[in-house]
């Protein structure tokens, strides 16, 4: 048989391991779709098209392929089924997308790892891994972005008000941002972290003049103490630690940092027993955010 047939014979093998992949965005355990015998079968079509010498090196032809296969999975099994969707049943239809999306990459890498090394070395390419990060993020999150954001304020927003939510969904999305860039300005987490900071200052300025209406002062303190440990609790859940502490310090402010002077006019009304309104109000002034 000739390189040329045993090139052709090969690339038609590794099509088969591509299209056995490419079902595990249907949610089909990439286990029970390959076998190792086979992994290591499509590793040896990939090794063995990369290492001929010019003109039947396929390494370029091959790293085209790797883009294609993740551009027709986007394509067909995740924006169709992210269109149109909102809220909550958008945060964990996306979440499951990019779970199938996560373990058909991982498994599409085995096959290519060959490729990727060779990549690396010749730094013609990224890593495959950041390929396909790259082109999720392009093909899905920049349009998608700010549904997630809006999503995941409003779940945040009803855990707040004590209405029942799912916060794994929370969790997950957290996570993804984190996974796609971390904490660093401009990514994807940094943006969430910006736009819940700035949520969590309206929605306690408002809970501030809610309650500062509604209860007595001393009955606010203790409201207010109550209130900072269910949010540390509740966000400890969803969040990563830097961002519970930003987030508490917000609600410190607005619930006692700002709001001094209006209790201290609203005891005077009231005729509180002024050494227990102290010791109230010392207590809600030290309370630990760190």
């Amino acid at each position: 048989m000739s390189n040329a047939k045993r090139l052709d014979e090969s690339l038609k093998t590794l099509e088969e391991g591509i299209t056995k992949v490419k079902l595990i965005m249907d949610g089909y355990p990439a286990s029970k779709l390959v076998t190792s015998e086979e992994y290591m079968r499509y590793y040896d079509c990939v090794y063995r098209s990369c290492i001929q010498p010019p003109p039947h090196d396929l390494s370029a032809e091959l790293l085209q392929k790797y883009h294609a296969v993740l551009d027709e999975s986007i394509h067909f099994k995740v924006l169709p089924f992210l269109k149109d969707k909102s809220g909550t049943s958008l945060l964990a239809e996306f979440l499951r997308v990019w779970a199938n999306y996560k373990a058909m990459v991982k498994c599409l890498g085995g096959f290519f790892l060959y490729l990727d090394r060779k990549c690396s070395d010749q730094k013609s390419s990224a890593p495959l891994k950041e390929v396909a990060l790259s082109c999720f993020q392009n093909r899905v999150c920049c349009d998608l972005l700010p549904k997630l954001f809006d999503a995941a304020l409003l779940l945040i927003s009803q855990d707040r008000r004590e209405e029942p939510i799912d916060r794994s969904l929370l969790q997950g999305l957290s996570t993804f941002f984190w996974e796609n860039g971390g904490p660093q300005k401009g990514t994807y987490y940094y943006m969430f972290e910006e736009k819940l900071l700035a949520d969590t200052n309206s929605c306690y300025s408002r809970f501030a003049s809610e309650w500062l209406f509604s209860y007595s002062s001393a009955d606010y303190i203790l409201k207010v103490e109550r209130c900072l440990n269910d949010e540390r609790g509740r966000l400890s859940q969803y969040l990563y630690p830097s961002s519970v502490e930003k987030l508490l310090q917000v609600v410190h402010l607005k619930l006692s940092g700002e709001t001094r002077s209006q209790l201290i006019e609203k005891q005077k009304a009231e005729n509180l027993n002024s050494t227990k309104y102290q010791e109230l109000l010392s207590r809600c002034s030290n309370l630990s955010i760190g």
